[in-house]
């Protein structure tokens, strides 16, 4: 299933998540049309697991101090496929939780959330040297928090089963939840740990931080989204 919208009106325009969809992809044209001003750029503004826990057995370039990595790791992709699905995960659930949130939270704890997802992913891939790059740990974050605070939101998906192709709603609750278990197969080349470990900590976060108190902040009414629904829907 590929998510394609939701059905979850907001009341603000979501800036942050547009300014961070934009840094990424300026980001990605720089890198891969300009270039960072050599080959091995990667390998420095990359995350590598080993640098952050301290166990590289031979010394690595990465930007010092190493921790820098886990932030600038977050605005780097490795193909187009890889930015495009970020960038749209990004787009259908970060402009709601932005909106729930407010505009300058929402920034401080999506790089929270980025942040948690790479100390997950270097607690199992302590020995690593791999560099690893993306914004998935902290898109997972806002999609946990989006499973916490709209869990009934509807969300279109593109689904295709053999010669079938169709678009349906499911609630968001069963497509993230869907999601998150997926993230505990084996799947090469993919830090689901991260993946796993930035949703977890956003669905917390909201948690924590009272999921009642979060929505009674927007200036609709809590249930705004169904009463604007047609009668018969």
């Amino acid at each position: 299933m590929i998510p394609l919208g939701d059905e979850n009106p907001t009341r603000s325009f979501p800036i942050v998540t547009v300014a961070l969809i934009v840094i990424n992809v300026l980001v990605f044209l720089y890198d891969k049309l300009i270039g960072f001003g050599a080959p091995e750029a990667l390998m420095h503004y990359a995350l590598i697991p080993c640098t952050i826990s301290g166990q590289c057995s031979y010394e690595v370039p990465p930007v010092s101090p190493h921790w820098l990595t886990i932030f600038t790791s977050m605005f780097l992709h490795a193909g187009f496929l890889h930015l495009g699905g970020n960038m749209l995960y990004l787009w259908i659930f970060g402009n709601n939780v932005e909106d729930a949130l407010g505009h300058f939270r929402y920034l401080m704890l999506y790089l929270f959330w980025g942040a948690m997802a790479a100390l997950a992913h270097v607690a199992i891939s302590a020995y690593s040297t791999i560099p690893t790059v993306g914004a998935s740990g902290a898109i997972a974050g806002v999609m946990g928090a989006y499973f916490v605070l709209f869990p009934t939101a509807r969300v279109r998906v593109l689904v295709i089963f053999f010669f079938i192709i169709d678009i349906i709603a499911v609630p968001a609750f069963i497509l993230l939840g869907l999601w998150f278990l997926m993230q505990f197969q084996f799947q090469p080349g993919v830090a689901t740990m991260a993946h796993a470990g930035g949703f977890v900590a956003g669905a917390v976060t909201i948690y924590l931080m009272g999921r009642d108190r979060i929505l009674r902040r927007l200036r609709r009414p809590r249930y705004y989204y169904y009463r604007s629904l047609p009668p018969d829907y």
